[in-house]
Order: C-alpha cells, then structure tokens, then sequence
C-alpha cells in the first residue's frame, strides 16, 4: 500500500512537473563588457547555453550596459535594446568585475533584479562584501574566523602617512594591499618603517589601503578553494616562482591540486556562508602547524588555472548550480523528499532502495534520506551508510513491485532517476 501511494504521488508530481514547464523556465547571464571575452565568462556561457538547450530552459544572454531599468506605473521594469521586457527570469547568474563596482551603477542593476523576485548568484550584497578587502575582513571578524591583523583608514595620502605610525604594533615586515587590489597587484611587503615611506610616494592614493600582519611560514604559497553553492569544488596550492609574496598564477606563479585538511574545508565553507555567496574563491594562508588564516575571498573569482590543475569543468558546475535553483526544480525537490520523508515515517517495513532498468543501485545516501537532512548530511559523497536498518537485496525489492498498467513506462526507472537528481 505504501508503494501504491508513492505511485500516485509521484505521478501528481510530474503532472506539477508539466506545468511549472509550461511556465518556461528563465535563467539569464549578465556580465561586464569589459571582461565578457575572459577565459571564465566564456566558459559559463557555453555551459549555460548547453545546459538550458537540454533542460528546455530559456536563456538569455545580456551585458550589463544592454539594460535599462524602469520605473512605470509605481512597478519595477526593465528594457533592452528599445524594447520592453515582459518575461523575467527566475534565475540570473551574475559575473562582475568586483575591483570596478560601483553600486550607484553595477549594484544599481543587481538590486533592482533581485526586487523584481529574481535569484541572483551572486547576490549584490554578497558582491559587495568582496568589493573591498577590509569589508570583507568586516564580515568575517566577529565569527571566529582566523584572520590576520589588518588595520585600515579613511581618506589618501595623508592618512597613509599617518597610518605608517599607527600600524607600528604589526611589526615589520608588514604587507601593505589595496583595498580594491586584484589579481596580486597593488601588494607589497614593506620591510621596515623607510620603506613604508617610500611606498607612500610612489603609490596611487585613489583607495585606502590594508596594513596587515605578515605570516612568514606562509610566503609566496596559499591556497585557493573554490565553492559553489556550500560545497567545495576543489583547492589548488599556488606558490610563487621568482620569490615574491604573491602567488598568483597571474602573476607567473604555478597552481597543482592539493587536498585540504577537513579544517581547511569547513573554514572556507563558513567564509562562503558568512559573506552570503553561491560561487566564490577563498584563499587560505596555512601556518606551520597546518591551520588556516583566511587572506582573500572573491565573488568573481577566475578559474582557468585552478581548471586545469584540478582537471574540473568550474563552469559546468556552476551552470549546474544555477539551474537547480529554478522554481521548478525547487518546488520538484521539495515534493520528492516530501514522498521519501512521508514513506519512510509511515512503513514500518524495512526500507526498500530502489534499483534502475540497468541493475544498479543508486547510492546509499539515497535511502538514509529525510527531510530533515542537512545538505552534507544528503550528499552520497558525504553520507555515512546507515548500519541500523536491515536492507533487501535489490532483487528481492524488484520482484515484490506490482506490475504497472502501462508496460512502456516503467515506474520504478523513473522513480531512481527523479531521485537521483537530489543527489546531483
């Protein structure tokens, strides 16, 4: 009987399915003319377009400068190219060149999407957070997380010169950043009080700069972790080729994948969590006794040499991302643990996993299920296999499936893959 109401469930929920369809799904690209042929924007775009094409979701494709917001009527609108757009999306993946925002401009854009309902990833405040290093550090500071001392200031030159005196308790060497540096530009370690001075001539004044503690055990090396939505992509040891501090493949230095303690792990992750970002890079200066201290985090972060360290498609899995934010696949998801959880809570059989037409089973994170789950807890790579339930062997639980009246659809296949896109 239990079977027999997931069948009928399950079929309720693809007729839901059919219609949030017939909705048409939307999901737009917006980046920055300025870095639209970049190696990352590229990417994403091919992605995307692949992505869509196959999910049957309408994408667009827009530069920042193409749209023109409006207020008509007392109602938020918007129009590109001379013309009125009448469907929005529900999803907008966002790619700026975050040391160039401006929020009287750029952000001005991103709010106004996100309070016409739709998802942005990044969102502008999220984008903001990362604009400038010391409002990052403002962020995290408060939370626990391991940071370097960094001080700061208002105003220009003259306020550089005063800092040179009011960042003595630092100590020398000490690292001197713009706040709105990228790439590794715009750093210097500055090894004594003269030198300071000196830098303070030399030096554009158009931004404050960061005074920050120097972590020696860690010169010339760091690590990048990329995250999307929560979860670590992967790291990537970056380390210097010709002695500087920076390590920046930008700069000439050179990337190879590294594994991360899982202190490493959760210390980025709490950075993207804190700072409210979907995708982003956080780089990570490691001590002589392999902890972490947080240097850098990015909304817009590049990943052409963290691709090929690491031998990973960023784009695609941010093109995954992206989609599986979609109402529709929302409100799916929602309905199908919403099945799992009500079986599992009703059956006081043992619990069945399901196997597809090929004879495999899917994975045992998939039977643990419940809705009360936590991502890490529903992930197959992260889930432990549950050792207090007996379980039937897949024959067993194929043999015991009624037959289904239409024989051309096969029911328990379709269940399998519906389910496995939880995993995914």
């Amino acid at each position: 009987h239990h079977l027999s109401s997931l069948h009928g469930v399950f079929f309720s929920c693809f007729a839901s399915k059919s219609t949030l369809q017939t909705m048409c799904s939307r999901v737009w690209f917006v980046t920055d003319r300025r870095i639209s042929q970049e190696y990352p924007q590229v990417q994403i775009l091919r992605a995307l377009k692949e992505r869509c094409a196959d999910e049957d979701v309408e994408f667009r494709y827009l530069l920042m400068d193409q749209i023109v917001l409006t207020i008509s009527q007392g109602q938020l609108g918007l129009r590109v190219e001379q013309e009125l757009v009448t469907s929005y999306p529900q999803v907008v993946l966002v790619r700026v060149p975050t040391p160039w925002v401006q929020s009287d401009s750029d952000i001005t854009v991103l709010r106004h999407l996100e309070k016409m309902g739709c998802r942005l990833i990044n969102r502008p405040q999220a984008i903001l957070n990362c604009v400038n290093k010391f409002w990052t550090f403002q962020e995290l500071a408060g939370h626990g997380v391991p940071l370097p001392d960094t001080y700061s200031y208002a105003g220009g030159h003259d306020n550089f010169r005063k800092m040179i005196d009011e960042a003595e308790p630092l100590g020398y060497p000490v690292v001197v950043k713009n706040a709105r540096g990228h790439r590794g530009k715009a750093v210097f370690l500055a090894r004594d009080k003269h030198h300071l001075t000196d830098l303070c001539h030399l030096i554009r004044h158009d931004t404050p700069y960061l005074f920050q503690e120097y972590v020696k055990e860690s010169h010339g090396r760091d690590v990048r972790v990329v995250l999307v939505g929560g979860r670590v992509v992967g790291s990537m040891l970056r380390c210097s080729t010709d002695g500087r501090m920076q390590s920046n493949c930008s700069l000439g230095g050179v990337g190879m994948m590294c594994p991360l303690s899982e202190q490493g792990k959760q210390l980025a992750i709490e950075v993207s969590n804190i700072l409210g970002m979907d995708v982003c890079g956080v780089d990570l200066l490691q001590l002589n006794d392999g902890s972490f201290v947080v240097c850098e985090a990015n909304a817009n972060v590049g990943f052409i040499a963290f691709d090929q360290a690491c031998g990973i498609d960023v784009a695609g899995i941010i093109a995954d991302f992206a989609l599986s934010t979609l109402p529709s696949r929302l409100t799916r998801k929602m309905s199908l643990l919403s099945v799992v959880s009500s079986t599992s809570e009703t059956s006081s059989e043992p619990e069945v996993c399901m196997v597809n037409a090929g004879g495999g089973s899917l994975p045992e994170a998939v039977c643990n299920m419940s809705v009360g789950s936590s991502s890490s807890e529903s992930d197959p790579e992260l889930a432990e296999p549950s050792q207090s339930s007996p379980r039937r062997s897949p024959a067993s639980a194929l043999s015991d499936l009624p037959d289904l009246p239409d024989a051309a659809y096969n029911f328990n296949n379709l269940l399998a893959n519906e389910i496995k896109l939880l995993t995914e």
